[in-house]
């Protein structure tokens, strides 16, 4: 295992790179945009991105080791899953307090509170007590509730109300994080691989890596931003005085706005069946990815790989998926990514088949189920820009923050459920490398994928003439 992972990542590496070069060659000369000329614009995307991918890199940091500290520290794999569930209904939990936080506390301040939240959630790491373990999974819920919000909001807000920068310049801004992201998880991988194994640090040394990227985080956040904020202000001031209005928003008008927010969404949600349906699309195909997380460890570990390095090539892997998204939806192929949707839940579903297979209870085979996880990350990395895409198209823009958090809800609930049925199974069978509950479990996000190909298979042909479920000039249009 060890010769083949070091092999896979170095191919993956290369597939991106040829991927990013044929795109780069395809891609006609294009002008560049008037924001790449605005040195006020780039000076503030600096400025946010600085902060938003040391918070990203913190939370990669904990990918690659965060199972296998758990058995460093000799619980069953049954207490590990109970661990897992805690930090996914501190998900369902704390979804709608990160949705308000930031009208209640500020939106700077938020993400002050994400960086000592998360912080406090690694040190946990450092204690073999399993309900202070359990605590710490919580606080890494809200963390990561606050870290799929709270940023992208704050940014948002100071683009638009604040700066005045026009609404068509931000996904330049979440385009290059997007970028940087897939490569700050390759790099997460190996370096959690050299403090980890290489330098024997054991699986805690990644996590006490992590804190003081946060607390760097939180320090651009405390002063960068917070001057910032206070130019704004003054800013503010200056329009009050001529007239503009200025009123600030208390407590409980941001609890207002956000249940009215939540009561349009599940109106929006109910009253549209593509809404509907893309939503039972996330929910299972998200929902087993949960589960994937949990079970790719123990799957493999027993066989020693380097799991930093493992970690690293699934991630290769996702990048690989994307980079192939945005060629085929280029002007040269056009190839709509309804159909790349479709093919992303295919691939989920072969690479779950193939798991119920190379994971037979005194028959593992290793290496068919590292296949089959690189598999999943390529499906992972055309699926998710692919449900953007549409999400973008059939979700009213004021409404898609309120509907989002409908979709989270059954997606954290069935992950949920899918962790306490593989705890009830290998609490009875011993679970593990030889037991049924690892193979049982993926035989039963084989049944999601399915039930999800199915229903991008009814939205398509329920909407084979929307134009708002296409890409402008695609191929098959006017055919």
């Amino acid at each position: 295992m060890l010769v083949t992972v070091y092999l896979a990542i170095i191919i993956l590496l290369a597939l991106c790179a040829g991927l990013e070069i044929t795109a780069r060659r395809l891609t006609p000369p294009q002008p560049a945009p008037t924001a790449v000329a605005n040195p006020s614009f780039r000076h503030f995307q600096t400025l946010f991105l600085r902060a938003y991918l040391l918070a990203l890199w913190s939370d990669w940091l904990q990918g690659p080791y965060l199972y296998k500290l758990y058995r460093h520290y000799s619980f069953l794999e049954s207490q590990i899953a109970i661990i897992y569930v805690c930090g996914l209904a501190s998900c369902i939990l704390f979804a709608p307090v990160a949705g308000w936080l930031p009208q209640a506390l500020g939106r700077r301040h938020t993400c002050l509170l994400f960086c000592v939240a998360y912080s406090a959630c690694c040190l946990t790491k450092l204690s073999r007590d399993y309900f202070v373990l359990i605590i710490g999974r919580v606080l890494g819920g809200l963390s990561t509730s606050l870290l799929s919000t709270t940023f992208e909001a704050w940014y948002v807000h100071r683009h638009v109300d604040v700066r005045d920068f026009p609404k068509e310049w931000i996904p330049s801004t979440f385009n290059k994080a997007a970028s940087w992201n897939h490569g700050l998880a390759v790099g997460a991988g190996l370096v959690a691989n050299l403090l980890a194994d290489w330098l024997h640090l054991g699986p805690v040394a990644p996590f006490l890596l992590a804190v003081p990227c946060l607390g760097a985080c939180g320090w651009v956040v405390l002063t960068d931003w917070g001057r910032e904020e206070a130019e704004g202000s003054l800013e503010g001031d200056k329009q009050t005085l001529l007239g503009a209005p200025n009123v600030p928003l208390t407590h409980m008008s941001a609890r207002t706005r956000f249940w009215r927010s939540c009561q349009e969404g599940l109106r929006c949600l109910l009253s549209d069946r593509r809404v509907m349906i893309l939503g039972g699309v996330q929910a299972l195909f998200e929902s087993v990815l949960y589960i994937f997380v949990f079970l790719w460890t123990p799957v493999l570990d027993p066989h020693g790989p380097p799991l930093g390095i493992v970690f690293s090539c699934l991630m290769a892997a996702s990048m690989a998926g994307s980079l192939l998204y945005c060629l085929a939806t280029s002007t040269h192929y056009r190839l709509q990514p309804g159909h790349l949707l479709c093919l992303a839940v295919l691939m989920a579903f072969f690479s779950f088949f193939m798991l119920t297979f190379s994971t037979a209870p005194g028959q593992p085979r290793p290496h068919e189920s590292l296949l089959a996880f690189l598999l999943l990350e390529l499906a992972c990395g055309l699926y998710f820009p692919a449900v953007s895409f549409l999400q973008a198209r059939v979700i009213p823009e004021e409404k898609r923050a309120g509907v989002l958090a409908w979709f989270r809800l059954p997606l954290h609930l069935l992950a949920c459920l899918g962790l306490l049925a593989l705890h009830g199974e290998v609490s009875g069978t011993g679970g593990g490398e030889g037991g049924s509950g690892t193979r049982h479990m993926f035989g039963g996000c084989a049944v999601m994928m399915l039930a999800a190909l199915l229903a991008v298979v009814s939205l398509f042909t329920m909407g084979r003439n929307d134009t708002d479920l296409r890409l402008e000039g695609g191929r098959g249009e006017g055919e």
